[in-house]
């Protein structure tokens, strides 16, 4: 076999990996990746905004809302306008949301990040090097992408359900 199919192989491996985590994720919890990346970061955060869950987690801030407004339609989220500033908008989980985060899978990203920070330096830098090179080679540097395991376009994704 071709060393060039060899890595065409471990690609789709991964690739597979991540769309069969986000299914099982899905049906343990309701959740998409995304959904979950929200709720966690309202939790860690004191009543925060939709624009600073979009820029922890990377997302567009117009993607961040549409996965608010899911989760706020499914009762996981409560929008609580600001009484010193009537423009902000404040998250918080629901009682539901709380349960929900608790019981739900972590995500595929925080396994293999635990790994990949155990790696020496050396091996992080040149697996990091050898993804973008790939990136580049499939001409999807410019990809605008988050920092999260997910199968398809998020936002499409997130209008659909």
């Amino acid at each position: 076999m071709e060393k060039y199919e060899q890595l065409l192989i471990s690609l789709r491996r991964v690739i597979r990996a991540i769309d069969i985590h986000s299914r099982q994720l899905n049906k343990l919890s309701g959740l998409t990746g995304p959904q979950l990346m929200v709720i966690q970061k309202i939790d860690q955060l004191d009543a925060p905004l939709a624009k600073q869950i979009a820029q922890e987690i990377n997302l567009s801030a117009a993607t961040v809302t549409t996965i608010i407004d899911r989760l706020e339609n499914r009762g996981m989220v409560i929008r609580t306008r600001s009484e010193t500033d009537k423009r902000k908008v404040h998250l918080s989980l629901s009682d539901a949301g709380k349960t929900l985060l608790n019981s739900a899978p972590k995500p595929l990203q925080e396994h293999f990040i635990m790994r990949y920070q155990n790696l020496e330096e050396w091996e992080q830098s040149q697996l990091l090097s050898a993804v973008e090179r790939i990136a580049t080679m499939m001409d999807a540097n410019e990809i605008d992408a988050a920092p999260v395991l997910y199968v398809g376009q998020i936002q499409v994704e997130e209008q659909s359900q």
